[in-house]
């Protein structure tokens, strides 16, 4: 028994386990081990909480996420819906203004015809008158035909005017 080597092994482990149990090494041992079971809980702990803030705080942005975009919306609403109007007060501007450069230029166009056709009845006025003038002269003569010959340019520019 003592010749196998595994009976030696066995003698060594004993010897080891009882100088390590003379020693105190398992109090040493336990102790490190419950202060790093510690550790590791108050690292669970602090995750298990950074955890909850991060959550809390995902919440919060995704709610202001939420309002952002409700914002985002409203205002783009608000955009169109002055866009639409502005566009609708130009048209209606537009649409006066084009109105009133039209009468305008319609009674412009009339005054001018009005104009036109005054100084077209003038003119005739004044060319019948000349002829009138003329052609009595020649064939009245005398006080008769002074008379007849002013008589008649009255009436004519009285007529034509």
């Amino acid at each position: 028994m003592f010749t196998e080597p595994e009976t030696w092994v066995a003698i060594a482990f004993v010897i080891l386990l009882v100088l390590f149990a003379y020693l105190g090494i398992h109090k040493t041992v336990l102790t490190a081990l419950d202060h790093r079971g510690a550790r590791i809980k108050a690292e669970l702990d602090d995750a298990r909480r950074l955890k909850e803030e991060a959550a809390k705080l995902l919440g919060e942005y995704q709610t202001r996420r939420a309002s952002a975009e409700r914002e985002a919306e409203e205002i783009v609403a608000n955009a169109r819906t002055e866009a639409e109007r502005i566009a609708t007060e130009a048209k209606a501007k537009m649409e006066d203004f084009v109105a009133r450069r039209t009468k305008t230029a319609e009674s412009k166009i009339a005054l001018a015809e009005a104009q036109a056709l005054a100084d077209v009845r003038a003119a005739a006025a004044n060319a019948a008158v000349e002829a009138a003038s003329t052609i009595l002269s020649r064939s009245v003569k005398g006080t008769v035909a002074d008379d007849l010959l002013a008589k008649g340019i009255a009436e004519v520019r009285a007529k034509l005017n």
